[in-house]
């Protein structure tokens, strides 16, 4: 059984209906709005598939970005497997059972949140995935294969609508990325991290994102905090980070 066409057009109605108006850098975050409408969730988030990390593109809420966010920090979670498999990935209980055992870290600060499940689509195509849509529930349990079959039409109209929002902009190239939300830019401070690391160490790109995580998961911080700590030249890897 499969979503019909017309399910499919009330799903790209509802997306369309919600981004209307929006200017490009707001879009993201109105497409995680239309899928709390549209899916029975408690939040949403998108992020990018980026050169060792993803990139976080736009949440519901504070909590979902956290979710989000906590898997960038950690390089683990539901998000990461779902772009590196291109497949859906469930967390069905993230207090109990395999799914707690799977991420343990992820597992447990999310749980403390009140994050009781999550789901994880891959944005994209069978091919390639670019990002991926997380799902996030505040009672545990697997969605409902309906609604497993919406969310898989969601993440396609959701995909469409990036698309179409990076080919429509920008067009002037001093504002490359610039349909990109506030919330995916603020994340160059990682990447400008992770080269200032590799410098000052004179190690790899993937060994300097494993110390900042390191030193980030050691200090409570996340890296999008840690990096901002190290651009601007208040924290290095081998002192303690200000309190």
């Amino acid at each position: 059984m499969t979503v019909n066409h017309r399910d499919r057009d009330q799903i790209a109605g509802v997306i369309a209906e919600e981004t209307r108006g929006a200017g490009p850098r707001e879009v993201p975050q109105r497409l995680c709005d239309a899928v709390l409408k549209l899916l029975p969730v408690s939040g949403a988030s998108m992020s990018l598939r980026g050169d060792g990390m993803p990139v976080p593109l736009s949440a519901s809420g504070e909590r979902a970005a956290f979710v989000m966010e906590m898997q960038v920090s950690l390089g683990d979670g539901p998000s990461l497997e779902a772009a590196a498999t291109g497949a859906v990935v469930c967390a069905a209980d993230l207090l109990s059972g395999r799914d707690a055992a799977r991420w343990p870290v992820f597992a447990q600060q999310a749980a403390a949140l009140g994050v009781r499940s999550v789901y994880a689509l891959p944005l994209g195509t069978r091919t390639v995935c670019v990002g991926t849509l997380d799902l996030c529930r505040d009672v545990p349990g697997e969605l409902p294969a309906e609604e497993i079959r919406t969310a898989r039409v969601v993440a396609e109209v959701v995909t469409e609508a990036l698309v179409a929002l990076s080919r429509a902009g920008p067009r002037d190239v001093d504002d490359l990325g610039g349909w990109l939300s506030p919330l995916a830019t603020d994340h160059d401070d990682v990447y400008r991290a992770v080269g200032m690391v590799m410098v000052q160490l004179g190690v790899g790109a993937e060994e300097a994102l494993s110390l900042l995580r390191g030193h980030a998961f050691a200090h409570s911080l996340t890296v999008l905090d840690l990096s901002h700590e190290v651009v601007a030249l208040r924290t290095g890897l081998d002192a303690d980070p200000p309190r």
